[in-house]
């Protein structure tokens, strides 16, 4: 059957929010279930003149059906489903290209009313035009997890046009136009800061687990989180350019990408389908000279038989279906593959290498130890908030979540050491709070214990003596550790982790973890070494995880490069051929599940297809099997075949 491409943009997005009125669902049809009957129409009708018809005959219910009135009748429930078969295959030799299902079928149909079958005829037809209305249902069944998923992409932008903000489709917004972004909303374009400063969770743009405060005219990117006030931006790109209108395109596209099975089973019905014409020619004319009680009519019959058997649909249809409905799947679970060939490529790895900020961290800051000498914690805390409170740091955010109205103490005459922390007095006591060289630089003196802290350190002092400290950390995602046993439980030998990071961070992190080897402090190029030394080792193929554009060169030379995608940069999502829309790493071992059960969903179907055909294939050549036989083989396959496609879609992956 032809393959219909999936197009986004013809699916209204009310469409999978339910909007809709109690008054609609009531009093009349949507039009969308109105153009779904209309589709189904000229296969009910066949339908009912099919079973009319064979009821007829059947019961003799009326001696004058018969001659022509017979004819016209089956006639009539052939056209609405064979004549657009016809015009395809009508349309496909103008074309050049002779030997279709749709002319197998033309020939097969047409071969049978010529020699009096008329239901064969009408029944072949039928059940070929509803094989293709079930595929588009699953197809679009399919789209619709996917156009699902992506509604939770941003969608608005509030732009600044005649004297107000209005909330508009980011399509709409022009280089140039004033939108403002609200605190914890996504930017939704890339654009330049208007406002005096930002700060922004920037992770999965820098892979770097700290925050980033910008100042005026500073660009900001798309996907970037407002963490600070409300700010206003100055676009700078379409929204076309952005990382969402290319998730879209990616997914308009994601069956371009044909699996090796796919292209081979394709180049192989483009051989097969002349061969089995010219087999049915040769099995309606051969016999003459070999067979003492030749009939022509009885071995035509045969080789129509034949060649509604050896029609490919099953093949053609249920092989792309399969790894449509795997692709479907995926999105409804959060994951995005950019093609049928990765879904083969997911069921090959074995080594799986990730990143560590953004992918199995958090890549936000927070307290993990608060240590205080010489005050009890909330005093503490209460001095250290109340400097804090003075500064714009994005670790003061961590601090200050400590109490989420603040401290009641106030800090004065707070100054900011250049790289060093802040000075100020709290309550008429000196504080200094900062790093070792600030208390160094002011001769306090602080406990060895802290020089083997792999963490971020707060230092704090009070009135010239060292106070306590607080350590702050980056957070591993809630599901980091069942990711790490969930990959382990799918068969994947090795699991390795490079990163960025201080190597004392990434080696606690991945002990943490039970990651079987780790290594930190890498540059780019250093993470793209290390998988290029992998790759060498006999029988290892390579997932990478990442998020960033420092992985994006990591992401493409890997044997499958996946990306963490819900806030993942620009260019990681565009490298990457898999995409964790959700950022939640226990995806990945779902996705490897996923590519597996469709895999084996496919060879199950080629097996089938395969194996009912050549049984009868044998059966239609000796005589033994009739049209309705031969549509089961044909129709039947496909239909089971589609329903085992389908299955993906229903499975549980939890």
């Amino acid at each position: 059957m032809k393959k219909k491409k999936v197009n986004l943009r013809d699916i209204d997005p009310k469409e999978h929010k339910g909007e809709h009125s109690h008054d609609d669902d009531h009093n009349h049809s949507s039009p969308e279930e109105i153009s779904n009957f209309r589709t189904y129409l000229p296969a009910i009708f066949s339908f009912v003149m099919l079973i009319a018809g064979i009821a007829i005959d059947y019961f003799e219910a009326f001696p004058h059906f018969k001659g022509w009135i017979r004819i016209v009748w089956y006639s009539v429930a052939y056209i609405p489903v064979g004549f657009p078969v016809i015009k395809e295959g009508w349309n496909s030799i103008k074309n050049g290209d002779f030997f279709t299902e749709f002319f197998l079928m033309s020939i097969a149909t047409l071969g049978a009313f010529a020699i009096g079958e008329y239901p064969e005829g009408v029944a072949v037809m039928l059940f070929y035009a509803v094989g293709e209305l079930f595929q588009n249902a699953a197809v679009n069944r399919a789209k619709g997890n996917i156009k699902a998923l992506l509604d939770v992409r941003p969608n608005e932008a509030l732009v600044y046009r005649d004297g107000d903000f209005v909330s508009v489709n980011p399509e709409t917004v022009e280089i140039g136009e004033k939108i403002q972004v609200r605190v914890g909303e996504k930017v939704p374009l890339d654009g330049i800061l208007l406002s005096e400063k930002g700060s922004f969770n920037t992770a999965a743009l820098t892979g770097e687990s700290k925050p980033d405060t910008i100042a005026k005219d500073d660009t900001v990117f798309a996907g970037s989180i407002n963490l600070d006030g409300v700010i206003e931006i100055e676009t700078t790109k379409e929204f076309k350019d952005s990382s969402i209108a290319r998730i879209l395109d990616m997914v308009q596209n994601a069956t371009a990408r044909k699996s090796k099975t796919e292209l081979f089973i394709r180049k192989f019905a483009r051989i097969y389908t002349p061969i089995v014409v010219f087999l049915a020619i040769g099995l309606t004319f051969l016999p003459y000279f070999f067979v003492d009680d030749y009939v022509f009519r009885d071995w035509l019959y045969r080789a129509l038989i034949f060649l509604v058997i050896s029609c490919p649909c099953a093949l053609v249809i249920s092989i792309p279906l399969g790894y449509f409905g795997g692709l479907g799947a995926a999105s409804h679970n959060g994951i995005l593959f950019k093609g049928a060939s990765f879904l083969d490529a997911m069921t090959q790895v074995n080594t799986v290498v990730m990143d560590k900020t953004g992918t199995v961290t958090k890549g936000v800051f927070k307290i993990k130890e608060i240590n205080s000498i010489t005050f009890e914690e909330t005093e503490f805390m209460k001095y250290l908030m109340a400097m804090e409170e003075q500064s714009t740091h994005p670790i003061a955010k961590a601090i200050l979540e400590y109490k989420a109205d603040g401290s009641d103490y106030e800090a004065t005459d707070v100054s900011e050491v250049a790289g060093k922390g802040l000075k100020g007095k709290v309550n008429g006591k000196t504080v200094l709070v900062g790093n070792k060289a600030l208390m160094t630089s002011n001769s306090i003196e602080v406990p060895s214990e802290t020089d083997g802290i792999v963490e971020s350190i707060i230092i704090v002092s009070i009135d010239g003596t060292f106070a306590g400290y607080v350590t702050i950390a980056d957070e591993l995602k809630d599901d980091a550790h069942q990711a790490i046993k969930q990959i382990r439980d799918s068969g994947i030998s090795k699991i390795i982790m490079l990163s960025g990071d201080k190597d004392s961070i990434t080696q606690q992190v991945s002990k943490e973890l039970n990651i079987d080897w780790a290594k930190g402090g890498l540059l780019p190029e250093d993470k793209l070494n290390e998988v290029e030394e992998l790759k060498k080792q006999p029988n290892t193929k390579v997932a990478f995880i990442g998020d960033g554009i420092n992985d994006a060169p990591v992401l493409a030379a890997s044997g499958v490069g996946i990306a963490m995608g819900g806030l993942g940069s620009d260019v990681a999502i565009e490298t990457a051929d898999v995409i964790i829309q959700t950022d939640q790493p226990s995806k990945i071992a779902r996705a490897i599940k996923i590519g597996r059960s469709t895999r084996r969903i496919v060879w199950q179907n080629i097996g089938l297809a395969f194996g009912v055909k050549v049984i009868v294939l044998i059966l239609g050549a000796g005589g033994l099997a009739t049209m309705w036989e031969a549509v089961f083989a044909d129709v039947g396959v496909a239909f089971l075949a589609i329903l085992n496609a389908v299955r993906l879609q229903k499975m549980k992956w939890d």
